[in-house]
C-alpha cells in the first residue's frame, strides 16, 4: 500500500483519456457519467489501514473503513470457492433495501494478510460519509419514524435469527437509518451458546423509547415492557406496533399526484409496454390517486403488448374490488392479510394471461408474458394517536415480477426498493456467486419469472409494505429507462424541480421518457410517477387579524383628523354597512375553509404564507373614524370570526380539527370546541 493522491476510472472501456478527479460528475474526454462506488471493508484488520493510502491498486481508504473503488468499471477479485462468511450476504440478497451485499475482496499485501471482505449497498451516502446511527437520529425523528424504525427492525428480526444474524440487529453502531429506512453496516454471527430472543431486543429498544415522542412514548413504552418481562410472540409484538404506527403516520396530511405515460422509443417499431395512470384516457378514474402500474410486454408482436394490457386492465378489476371491501370493513385490515389479498390478485392476473396463451396454442417462446411493478395505496380509516378518525393510514404495497423497477426518491438521496427476477440476482440468491461476478455472465439479464409465462403456483411473489410519512417522488418505470442506471445518474435533474414545486408531474413523467430515448434509446418506456406529500403546503387561512400597527395607525389618524360635525351621522350610517358586508364575507370565508383544503392544494406557498388582507378590512374611509367606531369594528369582526368557526365546526369537525393542529400551541386551546 502506498499514499496517493485518489483519482477516478472512467467505466467506458473506449474512454481515451479515462482518469479524472474524484468528485467530478461525468468523464472530462467522453461526458460518460463517474461511479462513485463507496464500499464498507469488513474487520479489524481494516480498521487499522490509514485514510489516504491504496489497497491492491485499486481502493482508495477515505476514512476508517470507507473504501472508494476507484476503478468501478473492473469485476472485484472473487475466489473461485466462496467463503463461508459470504454465503448469509447471498442468501438475504431480497432484504438489499436494508442490508448490504459482498462485493469483492482485497489483498493487505504489505501486511501479507488474507483477503479483507468489502461490502458494497452499504450505508454511506454519494461523497463518501456514513449515515447516522438511529441513536444519532433518534430524538430528530419524528414521532412516527421513531416507530416506523422499530417496525423495520422487528421485520428483519426473523430472517435474520433463521441464519443466526439476529446479534446483527443489537449492535447501535451498525444501526444506520437513511431518512426513514433502517440500513445495516454488516452481518454478524451469533455464537452459537448465546440464545437471543426478543426479551434481548426489548432491552435494546428501552434506551431509545425512554427519549420518544411524548404521543408515542406510552405506548412503544408498554410494548417494550412487554417483550422485556414476558414469553410474548413475535406476531402479537408486530400487531401492537403496528397499531401505533399507522395511528402515528395518520396524523400526518397525505396529497397525492400521480401522472404516467407510455412511449415507443425512437427505433422499435411496436410499443409492447402499458401503464397506468396513462395521461391519454385515464384522467377521471377513481383509482387515480391509488394505483400506479407498469407492465413491459414479452413476447413480440400480438403477443408482448397484449398481456401487458391484460395485466394492468386485470389489475384494475382486482384493486378495485379489495379496495371497496377494505372500505366497508370496520376495523383494520392487517399488512399480512392486505399482502395475501394482493398475492392472490397477481395469481389471478397471471393466469388470466396463462389462459389466453393456452387458447391460442402458444408454446415455449411463443408465449406472451409481462413484467410488472405496481404500487397501492391503501386507504384504511384509523383513530389517530391524538384521538380523531383519519381516513388514511398512509400505507403503501409494492410488488414487482420482472425486472420493471420502483424507485422512492426525496431532496437528498434516491432509493432503489425493488429486487430484479433475473438470472443475475438468483445466481446470488442460491449462493452461487456474488453479484458483480454474476453480472458478467451474457444471460444475466435474463428474466426468471413473469406474469403468463407458466401457472400461477410458480411465481415467487414479494409484496412490500412502506409507510408514507416524508415528502418524495415514487417512480415506477420499465427497463425503457431504468437500463444502465439512468435513474440513479440523474434523478437529481429531473425529481428534484417536482418536489420544490418547480414543475408538475406530467412535465416531469415527459422529462424521464426523453432522456431514456436519448440515453438509453433502444426499448419502449413507461414511466408512472406519484409525488407524495405529507407536510401541509401552506397555512390554514383564517380570517386575519388586524397587525398591531394598522391598528396604531388607525388611532393616530383618529386623534389628529377633526371630523365635521354636519357629515357625522351619514358616516355612521356608511360605516355600518361597510361593517355589516365585512362581517358577512368574514362568516362566509370561514364556511368556505374545508372547501378551500380540497381545491386549493396548488395554491403557491407566497401565497398562501403572506395571505392578502380582504380589501373591507383595510380600506378606509374618505373621512377619519372616532376611536368608538373602530372598536365597535373590531368587536363585530371578533363575534363574526367566531361565528364562522362554531359553524365550520359543526359542518366539517374532522377539517376543523386538521386546521387546529397546524397552529401554535398556545392558539389551540382557544381553537377546541366549547372554548
Amino acid at each position: 500500500m502506498i499514499s496517493t493522491q485518489l483519482t477516478i476510472y472512467c467505466i467506458n472501456p473506449g474512454c481515451n483519456s479515462p482518469i479524472n478527479p474524484i468528485g467530478d460528475r461525468v468523464c472530462a474526454s467522453c461526458q460518460t457519467p463517474l461511479v462513485h462506488r463507496y464500499l464498507w471493508a469488513t474487520g479489524s484488520l481494516s480498521a487499522q489501514i490509514t485514510p489516504g493510502t491504496k489497497v491492491a491498486d485499486r481502493y482508495g481508504v477515505i476514512t476508517r473503513q470507507i473504501w472508494l473503488d476507484t476503478q468501478p468499471g473492473l469485476p472485484p477479485d472473487v475466489p473461485e470457492e466462496l467463503p463461508k462468511e459470504v454465503i448469509p450476504y447471498l442468501r438475504l440478497y431480497q432484504e438489499r433495501l436494508h442490508l448490504p451485499q459482498a462485493y469483492g475482496f482485497a489483498s493487505d499485501e504489505e501486511k501479507d494478510t488474507t483477503d479483507i471482505l468489502l461490502l458494497e449497498n452499504v450505508p454511506i451516502d454519494e461523497t463518501g460519509n456514513i449515515y447516522p446511527t438511529i441513536v444519532e437520529a433518534w430524538e430528530q425523528a419524528t414521532a412516527v419514524r421513531q416507530v416506523y424504525w422499530l417496525w423495520q427492525i422487528l421485520q428483519l428480526w426473523t430472517p435474520l435469527s433463521e441464519l443466526g444474524l439476529s446479534r446483527s440487529l443489537l449492535g447501535v453502531d451498525n444501526l444506520r437509518v437513511q431518512g426513514w429506512c433502517v440500513r445495516l453496516l454488516e452481518l454478524y454471527q451469533t455464537p452459537e451458546d448465546e440464545k437471543l430472543s426478543l426479551k434481548n431486543l426489548g432491552e435494546c429498544w428501552q434506551f431509545w423509547v425512554a427519549s420518544a415522542k411524548t404521543s408515542v412514548a406510552k405506548g412503544l413504552q408498554n410494548i417494550v415492557q412487554d417483550m422485556c418481562e414476558t414469553e410474548i410472540e413475535l406476531d402479537d409484538v408486530a400487531t401492537q406496533l403496528n397499531g401505533l404506527l399507522l395511528a402515528s403516520a395518520a396524523e400526518l396530511p397525505l396529497v397525492l399526484k400521480v401522472g404516467g405515460s407510455t412511449d415507443i422509443g425512437p427505433i422499435m417499431a411496436q410499443n409492447e409496454d402499458a401503464c397506468y395512470p396513462n395521461t391519454l384516457n385515464d384522467l377521471d378514474d377513481p383509482l387515480l390517486s391509488h394505483l400506479s402500474i407498469v407492465c413491459d410486454g414479452i413476447g413480440g408482436h400480438e403477443g408482448g403488448e397484449v398481456a401487458s394490457r391484460l395485466a394492468v386492465q386485470s389489475v384494475k378489476l382486482q384493486i378495485r374490488a379489495l379496495l371497496a371491501e377494505i372500505t366497508e370493513r370496520a376495523v383494520l385490515v392487517s399488512p399480512e392479510l392486505l399482502q395475501e389479498q394482493l398475492e392472490a390478485s397477481l395469481r389471478v392476473v397471471n393466469n388470466v394471461i396463462c389462459a389466453r396463451n393456452n387458447e391460442q396454442k402458444r408454446q415455449g417462446k411463443e408465449r406472451m408474458a409481462t413484467t410488472i411493478v405496481m404500487a397501492l395505496q391503501v386507504p384504511q380509516r384509523v383513530y389517530t394517536s391524538t384521538g380523531w378518525q383519519s381516513n388514511n393510514t398512509h400505507e403503501l404495497y409494492l410488488t414487482n415480477i420482472g425486472d420493471s423497477r420502483a424507485y422512492w426518491i426525496t431532496r437528498n438521496y434516491c432509493q432503489l426498493l425493488t429486487v430484479d427476477d433475473d438470472v443475475a440476482t438468483r445466481e446470488v440468491r442460491f449462493a452461487k456467486s456474488l453479484y458483480r461476478k454474476a453480472l458478467i455472465r451474457t444471460d444475466a439479464t435474463a428474466l426468471t419469472q413473469a406474469l403468463g409465462t407458466r401457472n400461477a403456483e410458480s411465481l415467487r411473489l414479494k409484496i412490500q409494505r412502506f409507510i408514507v410519512e416524508e415528502d418524495g417522488i415514487l417512480l415506477l418505470c420499465s427497463d425503457g429507462l431504468s437500463d444502465n442506471n439512468r435513474v440513479e445518474q440523474y434523478w437529481q435533474d429531473y425529481a428534484i424541480p417536482v418536489l420544490k414545486g418547480q414543475m408538475t408531474v406530467e412535465d416531469a413523467v415527459r422529462n424521464w421518457i426523453n432522456l431514456a430515448n436519448e440515453k438509453n434509446g433502444r426499448d419502449n418506456t413507461s414511466v408512472v410517477l406519484t409525488y407524495c406529500r405529507v407536510s401541509p403546503e401552506y397555512l390554514v387561512p383564517v380570517t386575519p387579524a388586524l397587525p398591531e400597527e394598522i391598528i396604531e395607525a388607525e388611532i393616530q389618524e383618529e386623534q389628529e383628523e377633526q371630523e365635521e360635525q354636519e357629515e357625522q351621522e351619514e358616516l355612521e350610517e356608511l360605516e355600518e354597512q361597510e361593517e355589516f358586508i365585512s362581517f358577512t364575507e368574514s362568516s362566509q370565508t370561514l364556511l368556505d375553509l374545508d372547501l378551500d383544503l380540497d381545491l386549493d392544494l396548488d395554491t403557491s406557498e407566497e401565497s398562501v404564507t403572506s395571505p392578502e388582507i380582504p380589501a373591507t378590512l383595510i380600506t378606509k374611509p374618505n373621512r377619519g373614524k372616532h376611536l368608538v367606531m373602530l372598536g365597535g369594528m373590531l368587536a363585530l369582526l371578533v363575534g363574526g370570526t367566531s361565528l364562522g368557526l362554531f359553524a365550520w365546526w359543526q359542518i366539517n369537525p374532522q377539517g376543523f380539527q386538521q386546521m387546529c393542529r397546524q397552529l401554535p400551541q398556545k392558539v389551540q386551546q382557544s381553537c377546541q370546541p366549547g372554548n
